[in-house]
């Protein structure tokens, strides 16, 4: 099982979520290697697939593959795709020791003891537009707390990312990832992703999906709050 694994011991919650991941990864396999034709989408999620086409298309579609169901579901659902909810899952985050898109380096010095957010994005993920701005705006809001933030950019041209960069004057730094090997060892099915490591070093939660801020903001402070020594220590 890939690294980020869903956690079952804490909660009934977690096997319900388990199956659930299981069933959109699987569907997402399944239309990117059905749909892989197709021009890019303007989300990176099998449904966003579904959007550049009609839903006349779709149903279309779905006659021709003999997978009227499950194509004829997305169709009907096509305004209804609301990020998943964030996961548990652990295990501890995985080394990262690159060179910054923007120059220096990214060594796990830069973590170690404090909270963290891994995003994963691309510039030509239009969901991770969306959800950069308020990202860049926590990041600040949070730097006096300690909480690092770290960007992954997933199989994109560089140029694209620097441009990306640019554009929404990203602080904190991205490392790129070209091969998918951190994407791998992240258990990330797709764009845009989010991880939340704990103080410890610890990957507690994984959201996919673009993120408000108001979300994201809820889940560190939670962190930081286990962070805190108790009164009594």
């Amino acid at each position: 099982m890939l690294p980020g694994r869903l956690h079952e011991g804490r909660g009934n919650a977690a096997p319900r979520q388990m199956a659930a991941s299981a069933v959109t990864a699987d569907r997402i396999r399944l239309t990117g290697r059905l749909l892989h034709t197709l021009p890019r989408p303007s989300r990176c999620d099998s449904v966003s697939v579904m959007r550049s086409l009609s839903r006349g298309n779709i149903l279309l579609l779905a006659g021709v593959l003999g997978l009227g169901g499950a194509l004829a579901t997305l169709a009907a659902n096509m305004e209804r795709s609301p990020p998943e909810p964030a996961v548990e899952v652990e295990g501890p985050m995985p080394s990262i020791d690159r060179l910054a898109l923007t120059g220096g380096r990214v060594t796990p010095d830069r973590f170690r003891g404090r909270v963290t957010l891994v995003n994963f994005w691309a510039s030509w993920c239009g969901p991770c537009r969306l959800e950069q701005p308020g990202l860049e705006r926590l990041s600040r809001e949070l730097e006096e707390d300690g909480v690092r933030f770290l960007g992954i950019n997933f199989q994109d041209d560089r140029a694209a990312a620097l441009a990306y960069l640019d554009e929404f004057d990203v602080g904190y730094p991205s490392v790129a990832d070209r091969e998918g090997i951190l994407a791998h060892r992240f258990g990330v099915p797709y764009l845009p992703a989010t991880v939340l490591v704990d103080a410890r070093g610890e990957m507690r939660y994984r959201l996919v999906g673009a993120q408000t801020e108001t979300t994201l903001r809820r889940y560190l402070t939670q962190l930081l709050g286990e962070r805190a020594p108790t009164p009594n220590a």
